[in-house]
């Protein structure tokens, strides 16, 4: 579990962009498990195991929550069922399978957006802000469902935050950006002591 933190501005949500792909680079490169991927497709990226929960969330309002569910599948075999496990860190969305996704609050908006990223089974997970805009319980919410993945030991997770307590609680890493270029990192455990919160406070 990596925390990336920083300040509006400095480069974050660019960084993940260009990581699944929807941002060329002009230099360098971008490897999963060894294996270059900058020249993939989006499509292709998330076939080799990325999960993406792109800020705003950006599920599909007018489709069901079901529909949108199944969208997260789409780089798995025809007929592959929603797993079950997706209910059982999220149950609120079980309730609402044929609601339509934009009908859902905020917060039930950012879980299926989480959910539907984990739909394919994916080695990283990347999330773009999950808090922003989302009431504290649901927060709550959040943080356990993340804290289990992590737990669970099978996928990788960068976690881009503004919420300097959430992503303290969760951080095994640390980075901080500023100006598009990573200025410190360390170990979560030490984001206190390191002085982060200055670092990334208006």
């Amino acid at each position: 579990m990596l925390a990336l933190l920083g300040r509006n501005g400095v480069g974050k949500t660019t960084l993940l962009k260009s990581i699944m792909g929807l941002i060329g680079i002009r230099s360098g490169s971008i490897s999963l498990d060894g294996q270059r991927i900058d020249p993939l497709r989006p499509d292709a990226r998330a076939r080799l195991g990325i999960g993406y929960v792109p800020q705003g969330r950006e599920i599909f309002p007018r489709l069901t929550v079901e529909e949108n569910l199944r969208m997260g599948l789409a780089t798995k075999p025809g007929g592959s069922l929603v797993p079950e496990a997706l209910f059982e860190l999220f149950p609120v969305l079980e309730h609402m399978l044929k609601r339509r996704g934009g009908d859902l609050s905020g917060g039930q908006q950012q879980q299926l957006a989480i959910a539907r990223a984990l739909a394919a089974g994916p080695k990283l997970l990347i999330l773009d802000e999950p808090t922003e805009g989302i009431q504290p319980s649901i927060i709550k919410d959040i943080e356990r469902v993340i804290r289990m993945l992590a737990a669970r030991g099978d996928m990788a997770i960068l976690l881009v935050e503004q919420y300097y307590d959430f992503a303290k609680a969760l951080a095994d890493q640390y980075a901080v950006m500023s100006r598009g270029e990573v200025i410190k990192a360390g170990k979560g455990s030490e984001m206190d002591a390191d002085g982060v919160r200055e670092l990334i406070s208006v």
